[in-house]
């Protein structure tokens, strides 16, 4: 029998591979010869560099990068692929948890960082990214990331605007004259799951600027903001569209990406389960494994475990899902069975502790993989005659 286990992370607890080990662990009890293939598991968020550095053998890279505030950090972002594919998660230098409460205003924010991290793995020779977008403190148009590759853009003296929102107020003029000539050999898959525009009712800076810190005052004039430099973008590049879905992402980095970069934005588990290669492994697998921390009726809606789900029902494979806690609502989307990996009553606390947890996920593992052994072995025996009389 093979088994595949495709784990998110049990945030706070445990990653995408130690909860996966977990897993593999009790079934090997259960089965000592059973062939099981552990995957990372993520979907673009938190988490994503750690899980495609342990299952693609990569590694981290760590640079000093501007934060959200101005001030120079210590970020990190994987590579894999012998060098040749970087994996960043925007928040590790522009996410909302950077920035103090107090300290949170998007009229201040930048993405600059991201742009240093970027620059520094095409420097390292990295011409493909897996980059994540989800969680951050700005509402700058990701226009701190492309100052950073090079680009302009200009106040009415020719000067680079100032860093965060308010900069998009003074901006005249765009220019790429000194962009990075390597971003044209580079391909950029963004992971992105919001389908918010740029601008408007629906728009990045009235959606999400409230939490970064912005008031109704803010908002206004960061969407009239928005509007001009979206209006300044359309005609250097044609294509560029701010009623597009997913360009109000990560307060408009996403129209960053798709207009300047030519990048696409997919959704995050999409990304991953490709660049894993995660179909093959299960269509040549009879049982599927999968699971994160908490399954509720979000897990459906484009979550990772949903994506792996999919993926299984497309070869009509069956899926079990384990959770820290799991509602009613997630045995839908493809999974089969569904159980909370808790033996017995314990607080949050408790159940967070990465040594109860991967018991706890080993144990449930065994259980539910001999209660699959014992209906397989009992589906695969001959029908006798008896067994059909009334």
């Amino acid at each position: 029998m093979k088994a595949v286990i495709a784990m998110d992370s049990f945030k706070g607890c445990l990653t995408s591979m130690e909860a996966g080990r977990a897993a593999e662990e009790g079934i090997r009890r259960a089965d000592p010869d059973a062939d099981v293939q552990v995957m990372p598991l993520a979907d673009g968020g938190e988490g994503t560099i750690d899980a495609l550095i342990a299952g693609m053998g990569g590694k981290k890279q760590r640079i000093r990068a501007t934060g959200p505030l101005g001030a120079m950090m210590d970020c990190e972002y994987g590579v894999v692929e012998g060098g040749r594919t970087a994996i960043i998660e925007m928040a590790s230098a522009a996410g909302l948890p950077l920035v103090p409460p107090e300290k949170r205003n998007p009229m201040d924010t930048t993405t600059y960082g991201v742009g240093e991290m970027i620059k520094d793995a095409i420097e390292r020779g990295c011409r493909k990214f897996i980059i994540g977008i989800g969680g951050s403190a700005t509402n700058d148009g990701g226009v701190g990331m492309l100052q950073a590759l090079g680009f302009g853009f200009l106040d009415k003296n020719g000067k680079q605007i100032l860093f965060g929102a308010k900069g998009l107020a003074e901006l005249v003029s765009i220019t790429d004259v000194d962009a990075m000539e390597e971003l044209k050999e580079c391909r950029f898959r963004i992971a992105c799951d919001v389908a918010n525009p740029l601008c408007g009712l629906m728009g990045c800076s009235a959606v999400y600027g409230p939490q970064k810190g912005a008031d109704a005052s803010m908002v206004a004039q960061m969407d009239c903001w928005m509007e001009k430099y979206a209006l300044l973008a359309k005609e250097k590049f044609a294509g560029a569209d701010m009623w597009k879905e997913g360009t109000g992402a990560a307060g408009g980095l996403g129209f960053a990406f798709l207009t300047f970069l030519n990048g696409s934005l997919e959704p995050g588990v999409n990304i991953i389960l490709e660049e894993t290669g995660m179909e093959g492994h299960i269509k040549e697998a009879d049982l599927i494994i999968t699971g994160e921390g908490r399954m509720d009726g979000q897990t459906a809606m484009g979550k990772a475990p949903s994506g792996v789900a999919g993926l299984a029902k497309k070869y009509g494979k069956t899926v079990v899902a384990l959770a820290g806690s799991a509602a009613e609502k997630c045995g839908q989307d493809g999974i089969d069975a569904f159980f909370s990996i808790l033996q017995e009553p314990a607080t949050l606390e408790e159940a967070m502790d990465p040594l109860y947890a991967k018991r706890n996920l080993s144990v449930t593992a065994e259980q539910a993989y001999r209660l699959w052994l014992a209906g397989a072995s009992y589906f695969s025996k001959p029908c006798t005659q008896s067994a059909f009389k009334k």
